[in-house]
């Protein structure tokens, strides 16, 4: 079952990720936005990133010989921080953004894709082989250097490109005030999500013979 995962969530987020760029950038160069301007524009989103992380995260870990094709993507701790990144997407897409524009056709497709079918099936694989109890609460902190990252990223240059990837994070209309709340908001579910990943991947540890690491040693 982990392999059959392994290979959905990396066609499916493939597919996913391919078609929101086929259409997203044409679309934005009709909208005036440069053809570099309309691949940042892509690159801007949250979403985007995190699902690349995913399939980045599938693909590390399909060789056959048991190698990661790409290391860096192949341990537990990114595995982890993934799964809890990719839950932030599905959640906040799903009770904040989902309401606000009505996609057809193939942005619907891709809606669907990359925010609830691709989150749903990396966070499946993480249960059932991703998780092994070696997780530690100090990945936290690293985990973190992700979402605040991407925040001070898109805060940076909403002045210059005149626009947000995300309408909560709009100062110019909505205040600061209000993107300050939405913002540690958001950053309070992600810190909530890391310490219930932390708390899962202990328990999966202990169900498979494996206690969680209490020391530095993995």
């Amino acid at each position: 079952m982990s392999r059959f995962l392994q290979m959905a969530g990396l066609v499916i987020g493939l597919i996913g990720l391919v078609l929101q760029a086929a259409i997203t950038i044409p679309a934005s160069m009709a909208a005036g936005r440069s053809l570099l301007g309309s691949i940042v524009f892509l690159f801007s989103f949250f979403t985007i990133l995190t699902n690349i992380a995913a399939v980045m995260v599938h693909a590390s870990l399909l060789s056959p010989t048991g190698y990661a094709w790409f290391p860096a993507f192949a341990g537990q701790r990114m595995r982890a921080g993934v799964a809890v990144a990719i839950t932030l997407v599905f959640i906040v897409y799903a009770t904040v953004l989902a309401g606000l524009w009505q996609p057809q056709g193939l942005f619907l497709l891709c809606d669907i894709l990359l925010h609830y079918i691709t989150p749903f099936i990396f966070v499946l694989w993480w249960l059932v082989a991703g998780a092994d109890g070696s997780t530690r609460w100090r990945d936290i902190s690293w985990w973190m250097i992700y979402p605040l990252a991407y925040l001070a990223y898109a805060l940076i240059r909403a002045p210059f490109a005149g626009e947000v990837p995300y309408p909560f994070l709009d100062v110019a209309k909505n205040g600061a005030a209000s993107v300050a709340v939405s913002a540690l908001g958001v950053t309070a579910l992600f810190v909530g999500l890391s310490v219930l990943a932390v708390l899962i991947d202990h328990g999966i540890g202990r169900l498979r013979g494996k206690p969680a690491l209490q020391s530095g040693r993995r």
